[in-house]
């Protein structure tokens, strides 16, 4: 949706608030040999090299309206990529008026303003479990801005580039900007939770903890996906392949895994 001219409060020189997103994923799987575990390394390199995550974050750019200034990437050995791109607010005519699903955030309808104080990086972690088995694939993404453009725009998007398992998600503004009387304003959107942009189809996939600290313009929700399928966790084999008490075994192994992550703490 977009301010109109009746809901914009008008500032004193540019809106120098900063608003960061940062958004977490794990995607895990059972890998049974050594030989499947770095399989499954190389598929997750391939997959999310640093080609397809700079074409993932150069959309998000589009998606808040901001513009790309440089890109920075890197793929990593043995493992791992990396990209950074320093985004400006401007020049932007107009921003793009997507559905709800892509562009909940409090976007104005129009920005004249340039800055070079906002980024946007990915980094990836591919690792493994020396001895149970279990393979982890984790991406951590931060989204910066300064000015009226929002990163909770991309939110939705983001989370369908990569049908996460498990999800972290940070949101803070920070500083102050003034209003023309010269008053100090902390926030330029109303939120009470992350969870406002996410579209409830998302919602219903995901058991969903929020921890909020309004005072401060802190926002914190993880979410840890419901359905289980054990075929949709082991790679190299299904569980047409497994018998029942293996089964069993990696289901316990799969979801504890998930579970510590969830609730970051190990279980015993």
């Amino acid at each position: 949706m977009s301010i109109t001219p009746e809901q914009r409060v008008t500032l004193h020189e540019f809106n120098n608030l900063t608003k960061s997103l940062s958004f977490n994923m794990y995607d895990v799987c059972y890998t049974k040999t050594k030989e499947e575990r770095e399989a499954y390394i190389q598929y997750i390199d391939e997959q999310y090299n640093a080609d397809r995550l700079t074409k993932i974050l150069e959309h998000v750019t589009e998606i808040i309206g901001a513009h790309v200034l440089n890109v920075a990437k890197q793929d990593f050995v043995p493992q791992g990529a990396s990209v950074t791109l320093l985004v400006s607010e401007g020049p932007v005519v107009e921003v793009p008026t997507e559905s709800y699903d892509e562009s909940p955030g409090p976007l104005p309808e129009s920005v004249v303003l340039s800055l070079d104080k906002s980024h946007i990086t990915v980094h990836t972690y591919p690792e493994y479990h020396p001895v149970e088995g279990i393979s982890t694939f984790r991406a951590d993404i931060d989204v910066s801005t300064c000015g009226e453009i929002s990163p909770l725009k991309a939110l939705n998007y983001l989370i369908h580039s990569f049908e996460t398992d498990i999800m972290t998600m940070d949101y803070r503004v920070r500083g102050f900007t003034r209003d023309i009387e010269g008053q100090k304003l902390f926030i330029d959107h109303e939120i009470n939770s992350i969870q406002n942009y996410i579209p409830d189809e998302v919602k219903k996939m995901y058991d969903m903890i929020d921890v909020n600290i309004y005072q401060e313009n802190i926002f914190h929700t993880k979410c840890k996906r419901k359905e289980f399928d054990l075929d949709n966790y082991l790679f190299g084999t299904t569980k047409r392949n497994l018998l029942p008490r293996e089964a069993n075994e990696i289901t316990a192994k799969l979801t504890t895994e998930m579970d510590e992550i969830f609730y970051g703490k190990n279980i015993h």
